[in-house]
């Protein structure tokens, strides 16, 4: 029998930043020792995967030592919207010999990937009531190239890999542990907002109803505000953190007010470029709030039309959602709670991982935490692997 840990530190390899969260059990109680984020290398990880394991290995070992985690062991999620293969299955209840031979049946036929030798698992999330005839199981599919890439990665950081989750089943142990009573009885679809991708998951009293992630995130609204202005993606990134407000973009999707694009070839007189031969173009205007908000409207639109497909295609199964929760790099956009709310006619609240626990990370500030709670979503449940597993 595999001896149960005590402590452990939970990864999350992000497109554009790499978070750490080490998690300590301290008898009944759960102690968040360490918390840190660093930028992903511009190009190591994308919707596929990790692009470059060193890079990315350098990165992570930064995250580790600058937050100060001690622990040895981690639990790391794969990494990359094309590299797993995440679904939930109601099937008939058998005895665990049965469910074995039925389970592979079913990751043979549903092997998405070009690459035919896959590391698979699957977990019974919900036996149902007594006298029930199915039971629902979730099912995990990766590449066995990116679980060895994710491996050597963690390992060049100077860590062990003790296991390997699926981003939908670390949030689940996040929501229960965080709003387990809050949430009793409720279905709520959690929207983890990352750079390149989305996820968007429906649970129940902390189990995994439906996953789904699509290939949308933050990244399109910081390009938009980019194209929009005529500025770098830099300068973009912190316009849309700083100043666009997406509770003043209307749900039906217009903002309060509409600007012209800035054109970098527009005539002489107007603002834009000057003539040929003439002096370097004046810098664009500072970017107000209400600019910045003109230019995300589409995005934002798109955003609550996945968010409102997951909805809807889980209520003709017969759910009903309730609420909506938000995690994520994306999630820090200011109003965006009050946009969804709007839009899809459900309350929304920013996501907390850490509400329920106690914080002794003694490099991470209190205005550090609040600041970037929400993205520690992923990290702080992978850690929180020690307490359900």
């Amino acid at each position: 029998m595999a001896k149960k840990l005590n402590s452990v530190v939970g990864i999350d390899i992000g497109s554009r930043s790499i978070k750490v969260a080490e998690i300590r059990s301290q008898g009944r109680d759960v102690v968040v020792t360490a918390l840190g984020i660093v930028d992903t290398p511009e190009g190591a990880v994308d919707h596929t995967g990790i692009y470059n394991s060193d890079a990315v290995a350098n990165a992570l070992k930064q995250a580790l030592s600058s937050s100060g985690v001690s622990v040895g062991q981690a639990v790391a999620t794969i990494a990359g919207q094309a590299s797993v293969l995440v679904r939930t299955l109601e099937v008939p209840k058998m005895n665990p010999n049965e469910l074995r031979e039925h389970m592979q049946w079913e990751i043979n036929r549903n092997i998405p990937f070009s690459e035919s030798t896959v590391v698979s698992d699957y977990r019974v999330v919900d036996e149902g009531a007594e006298g029930a005839q199915n039971m629902d199981v979730v099912m995990a599919i990766s590449p066995q190239s990116a679980i060895e890439t994710l491996m050597a990665c963690v390992k060049k950081a100077g860590k062990q890999l003790f296991a390997i989750d699926v981003e939908p089943l670390g949030l689940a142990r996040s929501v229960f542990t965080s709003y387990g009573d809050e949430f009793d009885n409720q279905t709520v679809c959690l929207v983890d907002i990352g750079h390149k991708t989305t996820s968007i998951n429906i649970y129940r009293n902390g189990k995994l109803l439906m996953p789904r992630q699509v290939p949308l995130g933050g990244e399109l609204l910081t390009k938009s505000i980019a194209d929009g202005l005529g500025v770098s993606g830099p300068e973009a990134e912190e316009i849309k953190r700083n100043q666009a407000d997406a509770s003043q973009v209307s749900a039906g999707g217009a903002a309060t007010q509409q600007f012209t694009a800035y054109n970098p070839f527009a005539e002489a007189g107007e603002g834009g470029a000057p003539e040929a031969g003439g002096e370097s173009a004046a810098p664009v205007p500072a970017a107000d709030a209400n600019r910045a908000n003109a230019f995300i409207v589409d995005g934002l639109s798109e955003l609550a039309e996945e968010a409102r497909r997951s909805i809807e295609y889980f209520r003709s199964k017969g759910g009903e959602v309730e609420r909506i929760v938000l995690c994520g790099g994306g999630a820090g956009l200011r109003g965006l709670n009050t946009y969804l709310s709007n839009a899809l006619g459900l309350p929304c609240d920013i996501f907390d991982p850490t509400r329920r626990l106690q914080i002794n990370a003694k490099k991470a500030s209190e205005e550090f935490v609040a600041g970037h709670k929400q993205e520690f979503a992923v990290a702080v449940g992978n850690g929180l692997h020690i307490m359900f597993d």
